[in-house]
């Protein structure tokens, strides 16, 4: 009787730790400026910079998504590198991914390839406005529409959209999937180089009437 207790013991207790491993997993954490410590920048000549960004920021323990917001625009992805500087021991990347969308009506248009969109057309001879319902399903090379049974290869008027995609991120954004086994906030340095950035100075040096000193 009691291993029968025992072994019921351990499978309900799998079962809460599998039920908070996915709820831990899929929490998403977004840092902005607002969490910044400290900023230096180092502009060199050929118009690049590098940039160290310091942060506090809290994550719950276990794995999630961190996206690092307010980069440079011109960020070089390939030269970031990311450590905790008050606990390097429990503050794991393990994959990253750099998301831009310029907003675009390309863009947008391409997420919404295989959903429903609207699409409003003033008809000139009727004198009306009329509103076609239509799922895009392709905007490869022209856009492409079914219209109740039929196939549209491009359609007229003006196309609206529900609202901006949940995926579509609208400013630079560094994206981790992250391990963390500290309970308290990090303080994480976040540096990289990025280009589009130059600096010029001009000097003026008033001399003594010898010449010997400024």
């Amino acid at each position: 009787m009691r291993v029968r207790y025992f072994i019921f013991c351990l499978v309900c207790l799998g079962i809460v730790m599998a039920a908070f491993t996915s709820v831990t997993a899929g929490v998403v954490v977004n840092s902005k400026a607002d969490q910044q410590t400290m900023v230096e920048l180092t502009v060199y000549n050929d118009n690049f910079a590098l940039v160290k960004d310091i942060r506090k920021v809290e994550l719950p323990v276990g794995e999630g998504e961190l996206n690092f917001m307010d980069v440079a625009s011109h960020i070089m992805p390939v030269t970031v590198h990311v450590r905790s500087l008050n606990y390097p021991e429990d503050f794991t990347i393990l994959e990253q991914t750099y998301r831009y969308d310029l907003m675009s009506p390309g863009k947008l248009l391409e997420k919404y390839v295989g959903k429903k969109v609207k699409i409003i057309n003033w008809n000139e001879f009727q004198d009306r406005i009329d509103i076609v319902e239509a799922i895009l399903l392709s905007t490869n090379q022209g856009q492409i529409y079914k219209i109740g049974n039929e196939i549209y290869l491009g359609y007229p008027g003006y196309k609206v959209l529900p609202e901006i995609p949940e995926d579509f991120v609208t400013e630079p954004t560094l994206k981790w999937s992250y391990k963390n086994r500290a309970e308290k906030a990090h303080k994480l340095e976040v540096s990289y180089l990025t280009t589009n950035i130059n600096w010029k100075v001009d000097y003026v040096m008033v001399l003594n009437e010898d010449d010997t000193s400024s």
